[in-house]
């Protein structure tokens, strides 16, 4: 690593220290925290102003996991801890419907307001469990985290329980990619045999269906046997997920000693190799939210803006691949990620970032959080990214 080398990646640590500490997580103490119910808000408006008290039952686990996390790897705080227990209160007392599966968004005060087909709630309400587990010592929230794991694949595996999204038979990428994260944050507290199968099983169905050398892509949705459907959403690449499925593999190809495993190594330099060159804007910068595998033009109306979480998946995830590779390649990716993102998405006036820009990097709308959009990627990007640059320079 040359000295410029070292003194980029020493400057990007302390900016994402600083970011983290002094920006991002006091807008949402400040602000998100729901003092009298419990759990937190997410609707805030560019200033902090709630502009809808609906909470997002993802965002109780996202922000009960987020707070635990920076509990566990950046100071241990009691307020973030409380924070964490809060949400995961408030998870326990409110979000999940008597059949076990949770809902979608719940009132201010707990009360139901949507349930979808997903299980996304029960994915982050597992993690936050397992996360506060580990910093406040506690075995029976390990056990809690495994029954809400198993819970999720009792769901997804019963016919019929989980409405199909269409009639078309098949497979789709998120839920795949997703257990593979869930499954290894509780694994970290607990054993149990469901765990270790979970990420096997994930990890090989991403390359046994998922992955179309045809197309250099990875694609969102593949038949039962990973057979290419010539469909608009058949067609769909969605970067910014491929981008954090890789690092996700990348977090698995590694062995308790630090060695790597190369075939797992190589699959996950591979996806985001191929997402990297879907998804990074050449023309204006910035990973762009769909395109389509032969080039037509996507479906979803939102296919050529720049949302905050893909961003913020590169940066993670270049880092991973510099890392795992030692190919300076990878540093000039994350330069690029890294500088794309700090040029654009943060607010300078009232703090935290934007989280949906057009093509060009413009901002299009201001409000820093609602049902979709919380304290999970950015502050999970800065907390990661610190830690993985930390991890370089002291190897180098």
């Amino acid at each position: 690593m040359t000295s410029s080398q070292r003194e980029y990646l020493s400057g990007c640590c302390g900016l994402y220290r600083s970011t983290l500490l002094d920006n991002i997580i006091p807008f949402w103490m400040e602000y998100g925290l729901d003092k009298v119910n419990g759990g937190i808000y997410t609707c805030l408006d560019r200033d902090g102003t709630l502009m809808d008290s609906t909470k997002s039952v993802w965002f109780q686990g996202r922000w009960g996991y987020i707070a635990a996390n920076l509990y566990n790897r950046v100071e241990k705080r009691p307020e973030w801890l409380e924070a964490s227990r809060s949400a995961i209160d408030f998870i326990e007392r409110h979000c999940f419907d008597t059949d076990g599966h949770m809902f979608f968004t719940v009132t201010a005060s707990g009360e139901p307001v949507q349930k979808r087909r997903y299980v996304f709630s029960e994915c982050f309400a597992a993690m936050a469990m397992a996360e506060y587990s580990k910093a406040a010592g506690d075995p029976a929230m390990a056990v809690r985290a495994l029954k809400v794991f198993k819970s999720i694949q009792r769901m997804v595996s019963t016919e019929g329980f989980l409405p199909p999204k269409t009639t078309v038979k098949g497979r789709g990428h998120s839920l795949t990619m997703m257990l593979i994260n869930v499954a290894s944050i509780v694994r970290e507290v607990i054993s149990d045999p469901a765990l270790d199968r979970q990420i096997e099983e994930s990890l090989d169905a991403l390359e046994r269906y998922f992955i179309h050398p045809e197309f250099k892509a990875l694609l969102e949705s593949v038949g039962p046997e990973g057979e290419f459907q010539d469909t608009l959403a058949g067609r769909t690449i969605n970067p910014g997920h491929c981008i954090e499925t890789a690092w996700f593999i990348l977090k698995q190809a590694r062995t308790a000693d630090g060695a790597w495993i190369p075939g797992r190594r190589d699959l996950g330099l591979k996806i985001f190799d191929w997402s990297w060159d879907w998804g990074w804007d050449e023309t204006y910068g910035g990973i762009i939210n769909f395109r389509d595998c032969r080039n037509f033009p996507p479906q979803d109306y939102s296919q050529d803006m720049k949302f905050w979480w893909p961003q913020c998946e590169a940066i993670i995830a270049s880092l991973m691949c510099y890392q795992a590779s030692g190919d300076e390649r990878y540093l000039e990716l994350h330069k690029k990620a890294h500088d794309w993102a700090f040029a654009h998405l943060p607010d300078s006036e009232y703090g935290e970032w934007y989280g949906y820009l057009h093509r060009d990097g413009s901002v299009a709308q201001p409000a820093k959080g609602n049902i979709f959009k919380g304290p999970f990627h950015i502050p999970r990007m800065l907390i990661e990214a610190g830690l993985l640059v930390q991890e370089i320079l002291s190897s180098k």
